[in-house]
């Protein structure tokens, strides 16, 4: 770690292997081909900015190249009189840092292979590293080619880059790979209280936690913004109310009460307490980003777990959001999704961000309205289709008389029986129950209108000639015209079907599901599952086949 350095990321930058953390297995594997004297001609070092790509380029060079012996590498141990000092501080002969941001041509990589051919001055190994490698012009990179895969003995590359995809197949062929991750929460949290304690700091692990969220897995940013929370509060204690002040990031809680206004429709405190984040100075976009965020944790929160990896959510917000979801059906989360993404184009185009995030939220709002304007149409397009439907039958017995009339032989009269006999059927068959009609779906290969049955239909009455639903926006625009169609053509009766403001039961499938998944939560609180997991951790159980048999 430097020390010349009052920059916290910069300080505390890593000088040997035990001091990276998060990249054990690149550590590890690169300590080995060390040791067992099986370099490679080229390391590539891809990930995120901040992970430790040219750190670890760096320690690889003094590693190679230190006078302390393989036995030491990675151990902190004097290097007096060696070559590790300059190379940490870029200014070894032997070892030469090159930005292919600025040095981007062929007459660049020109230049660095002509100098290739000397040998080293002091070092072992003469070392190439070249940072943000992707961007080196293609002509740049076939002039590399040859010397990358037959270099002298004593030449190696080292790349980095953060944009592996730019690389030509043919150089990355020739070199050994390493993707660093990003660095796991628990990892960083623990690192940034050990340099708070290093830097007699006091901040809370909320704190701590809001840095690690907004470093997205960058070592580097988490420093950076640590080392900026620190100069704000003057060695005072930093807290979470503090930390959002600093890096002007507003609370999850507020947007999840946002929502929970939004499904209340309550226009005058949505639009109240968007004007209190406004004022907090948080950035349209951002506003917009954050919002989707709790729309995909609102969609899949019965997928969210609270662990040591989660800092984006807290227990509160979790309870939180589980009771609006739980009131909130899936199609109407994945309609908001839709309204958001369109909103985002929207603020490419208008002056006053500000005032369209105003009126995307209103229209939100009156997305209900929106739903009971579709419920009146399909119940006008439902009398229409009643209509329709009578209209046929009078033509139909109408029609049915002049044949009676104009009986001439007797394959008019069989057909006459035939039709007669398909009536008398009709009116026998009576639909006594939501099961029942289900099954004469099926029975009629009606499959569509089984699949809506089935799915998209929350049942609230079922009787003779009469049916009340739920308003279910999936379902098919034609469901009630043909429904009707079907019933009268089966029981040659006129049937009624309503929508209604109540509260259906669940479809016959989410019906299924929950009695499924019931079951499993009951063999999960069984003994013996709990012994079968322990014999095999990491096991999931799946699915429960009820056995239905008599004893």
């Amino acid at each position: 770690m430097s020390k010349n350095s009052k920059v916290l990321a910069l300080k505390y930058r890593p000088q040997v292997f035990e001091d990276l953390i998060g990249q054990e297995l690149a550590v590890k594997t690169i300590l080995n081909s060390i040791k067992e004297n099986k370099v490679p001609n080229a390391y590539l070092f891809t990930g995120i900015r901040g992970v430790g790509k040219t750190t670890i380029a760096r320690i690889v060079a003094k590693s190679i190249n230190c006078k302390n012996g393989i036995e030491n590498i990675g151990k902190k141990v004097s290097c007096d009189n060696c070559h590790c000092e300059a190379i940490a501080n870029s200014n070894h002969i032997d070892v030469l840092e090159m930005d292919a941001a600025s040095k981007t041509s062929v007459d660049d990589v020109r230049e660095l292979i002509e100098f290739s051919r000397y040998g080293p001055s002091s070092a072992k190994y003469k070392i190439f590293i070249i940072d943000e490698v992707h961007m080196l012009s293609k002509q740049a990179f076939n002039a590399l080619l040859k010397t990358l895969e037959e270099p002298p003995q004593y030449l190696k590359f080292i790349f980095a880059t953060t944009e592996v995809k730019k690389i030509p197949i043919t150089v990355l062929s020739r070199c050994q790979r390493f993707e660093l991750p990003r660095v796991k929460p628990e990892e960083l949290l623990v690192f940034l209280k050990k340099i708070l304690n290093l830097e007699n700091g006091v901040a809370t692990d909320d704190a701590l936690k809001l840095i690690i969220k907004l470093s997205e897995g960058s070592v580097r940013d988490a420093l950076s913004l640590l080392d900026r929370a620190l100069i704000s509060l003057d060695k005072k204690k930093l807290d979470l109310e503090e930390a959002q002040k600093i890096f002007g990031y507003f609370d999850k809680t507020l947007i999840i009460e946002l929502f929970n206004y939004l499904f209340k429709a309550d226009e005058d405190k949505v639009l109240k307490l968007y004007k209190k984040i406004y004022l907090i100075g948080v950035d349209p976009k951002v506003f917009l980003n954050d919002f989707l965020e709790v729309l995909y944790y609102l969609k899949n929160i019965n997928f969210l777990k609270l662990d040591k990896n989660n800092f984006y959510l807290n227990p509160e917000e979790i309870k939180n959001l589980s009771e609006i979801a739980y009131n909130i059906e899936e199609s109407t989360l994945l309609n908001y999704w839709q309204f958001t993404i369109n909103a985002m184009q929207e603020l490419e185009v208008v002056s006053d961000q500000n005032i369209a995030i105003e009126m995307f939220l209103i229209r939100l709002l009156h997305l209900k309205e929106i739903k009971e304007e579709k419920l009146n149409d399909i119940n006008k397009n439902y009398e229409t289709s009643i209509r329709k439907v009578e209209n046929d039958n009078n033509n139909l017995n109408l029609s049915n008389n002049i044949s009676v009339k104009q009986i001439k032989n007797f394959s008019q009269e069989e057909q006459l029986d035939l039709e007669k006999k398909n009536i008398d059927d009709k009116i026998s068959n009576e639909i006594q129950s939501f099961d029942e009609l289900i099954e004469i779906c099926n029975k009629n290969k009606e499959l569509k209108l089984k699949y809506e049955l089935e799915t998209n239909v929350n049942l609230v009455r079922f009787e003779s000639q009469l049916i009340e639903i739920s308003f279910n926006e999936n379902l098919d625009k034609n469901f009630v015209k043909d429904l009707s169609e079907k019933l009268f053509d089966w029981t040659s009766k006129r049937w009624i079907i309503t929508f209604s403001k109540k509260k259906g039961m669940v479809s016959k499938k989410q019906n299924i599901k929950e009695k499924k998944d019931k079951l499993i939560l009951s063999v999960k609180n069984d003994s013996l599952y709990k012994k079968i997991t322990d014999l095999f951790p990491g096991s999931e159980l799946i699915n429960v086949i009820e056995d239905n048999k008599d004893d």
